[in-house]
């Protein structure tokens, strides 16, 4: 089922060339304020224009259908749109022919042919379809939301992800990508191939206790909804797998979860990202699509501890 979440629940959909694409959202508590102000800022991150991104370009409006009256949640099912005004859906079709006929040109290391396997030759194959990085767009809207929330259940709490390392070169945080990393990207985009990355989050002043054994784990909770993103290949907490090179009297435990439940210090994790695999093909891609991932991680994450901290009506 396309939902995540039990008391704060998430359901994306739409296509990356269908008319729109947008999230449904349920167990939003009423009386928060929200506008469509409140996603600009997350959206602005994720958007594309930087080198090395796609030169596909959408407004990216959050239009809220519903759950909001008057400036305030609710409480019912919140519905936020986003129309697709960019979208170029005969660059994935073969002269002119149907959708099915493509079937003969599956893109590799996509999901076209396990979608096709999946759907029995039915869904929307243009650009990646539901499985496209477009769907990250929602998530961020989902994130947005689920931030306001946590404002008032924990304010002090800090969600923040940022890039440490592109195409094998470590990034420093808050500073300019070296030139290195910019010269691979100038030289993917002019070869017409991709770079991948790794993304470290850190979240601070989360409150103890949260988190389940043993399926719904802070851990577990997060790695699911990690790999909802596209492209995510690996999650490792604290150290990771250098965690195992300590003897048990040297490992400091970073992390911030233990048993599964958080233990009040900060939470910290790493998330590989792949290189696009739709490279030197149609259609627009981004030479590194990790660029625009930082904001998604957040946003997921927020939508975990959302869910964890949101009490059923």
């Amino acid at each position: 089922m396309n939902v995540f979440g039990k008391n704060f629940r998430v359901t994306v959909y739409g296509e990356s060339h269908g008319p729109e694409v947008g999230v449904v959202l349920d167990g939003v508590p009423p009386g928060i304020l929200l506008s469509g102000i409140d996603f600009m800022e997350d959206i602005a991150r994720r958007k594309s224009g930087a080198p090395g991104t796609t030169k596909r370009r959408e407004s990216d409006q959050p239009m809220i259908r519903s759950g909001v009256y008057r400036g305030y949640t609710s409480g019912s099912p919140l519905c936020i749109s986003f129309l697709n005004r960019d979208a170029r859906p005969e660059e994935y079709l073969s002269d002119g022919e149907s959708q099915m006929a493509d079937k003969m040109h599956f893109r590799p290391g996509t999901a076209d042919y396990t979608g096709d396997v999946k759907f029995r030759g039915y869904q929307d194959p243009r650009g990646g379809g539901h499985f496209s990085g477009r769907l990250t767009l929602p998530l961020v809207a989902a994130g947005a939301v689920a931030k306001k929330i946590l404002e008032g259940t924990c304010p002090r709490l800090r969600i923040r992800a940022f890039l440490t390392q592109v195409g094998g070169i470590p990034v420093i945080r808050n500073k300019p990508l070296p030139a290195s990393v910019n010269n691979m990207l100038s030289d993917a985009v002019d070869k017409g191939d991709s770079l991948g990355a790794v993304i470290t989050c850190e979240v601070t002043d989360i409150p103890a206790g949260l988190g389940n054994p043993f399926f719904d784990s802070a851990e577990s909770l997060l790695s699911h909804i990690i790999f909802a993103i596209p492209g995510i290949k690996g999650i490792t907490f604290g150290l990771g797998f250098d965690e195992t090179l300590l003897m048990g009297s040297q490992n400091p435990h970073i992390g911030g979860i233990a048993g599964g439940i958080t233990n009040g210090d900060p939470v910290s994790f790493q998330v590989a990202v792949k290189p696009t695999p739709t490279v030197g093909g149609k259609g627009r891609h981004d030479a590194c699509f990790a660029l625009r991932v930082p904001v998604v991680v957040e946003a997921v994450t927020a939508i975990v501890l959302a869910d964890l901290m949101t009490t059923p009506a």
